[in-house]
């Protein structure tokens, strides 16, 4: 059986992030990951997971300005200072809360000459993730995004990540794989899990086209699912995906799979 985790920074988005944990454990989430926790502090959120005895499996390292169209952090050669405050930052939480990974989002190169370099810094911090998070047992895992939504993201399809990680050759380094992202791609995603599953430290789903629930798009995800029962993957998939309507309704592939 699967285990589905609920990402908090896009479900339950009617309420407060620190009632989302509530919401996510009434619904029968038994575990939950969060996008960048920054807004509360790792106590507050240790006392929800408590409280609503809730397992947080994921997070990010803070990404600069990623998501307002800028570069964000990790690639870019100029920020590596910041990346590493943003890592001390993400540490400190990892300390307390101790997911089973931390992601590190890529970020885009605006520059296509420079591309190259930045696949460099990528690395290079990629390696000081590895040194911070592998003594606590943690995995760093990290991301390819489609060309649609971010059309400079320096790593965007499954072949590249392989690659990466063939490069780094370390043993907690894994990916992040988003079937949204993949899919966009035209990635045979079925394909994919089933001959490198045991290279996938985390799994992400949307639907496509809309990046909405399961059934608001033409992903097969049932397909999808079964692939990924039948594969050697024992970590969580984690619901990442933007309600259609409010987070309640978009729910019934989750009430399914708690059924079957």
């Amino acid at each position: 059986m699967l285990k589905f985790s609920a990402n908090l920074s896009l479900l339950f988005t009617e309420l407060d992030l620190i009632d989302r944990f509530k919401a996510a454990k009434d619904c029968g989430f038994e575990a939950v990951e969060i996008q960048f926790p920054y807004a509360l502090s790792a106590e507050q959120i240790q006392q929800q997971l408590i409280t609503n005895q809730l397992e947080l499996v994921l997070f990010n390292v803070a990404a600069d300005d990623l998501l307002q169209g800028g570069e964000g952090l990790a690639c870019v050669p100029e920020k590596q200072a910041l990346f590493k405050q943003a890592l001390a930052q993400c540490k400190a939480y990892a300390e307390i809360l101790q997911p089973e990974a931390i992601n590190i989002l890529p970020g885009q190169c605006k520059n296509p000459a420079r591309r190259q370099a930045y696949r460099e810094t990528f690395k290079s911090n990629l390696s000081l993730a590895l040194a911070s998070f592998s003594p606590l047992g943690i995995k760093t895992v990290f991301e390819a995004i489609n060309v649609m939504d971010m059309p400079d993201f320096i790593i965007h399809n499954g072949q590249q990540m392989l690659e990466i990680m063939r490069q780094m050759n370390h043993p907690m380094l894994l990916m992040q794989y988003d079937i949204y992202h993949m899919h966009k791609m035209n990635e045979d995603v079925v394909a994919f899990l089933a001959q490198y599953s045991d290279k996938i430290g985390h799994i992400q789903f949307a639907d496509d086209p809309g990046r909405a629930q399961p059934g608001s798009g033409s992903i097969d995800f049932k397909a999808i699912f079964s692939q990924i029962e039948k594969s050697g993957y024992r970590g969580w998939t984690g619901a990442e995906y933007n309600p259609s309507e409010d987070t309640l309704q978009s729910l019934d592939w989750f009430q399914r799979s708690l059924a079957d």
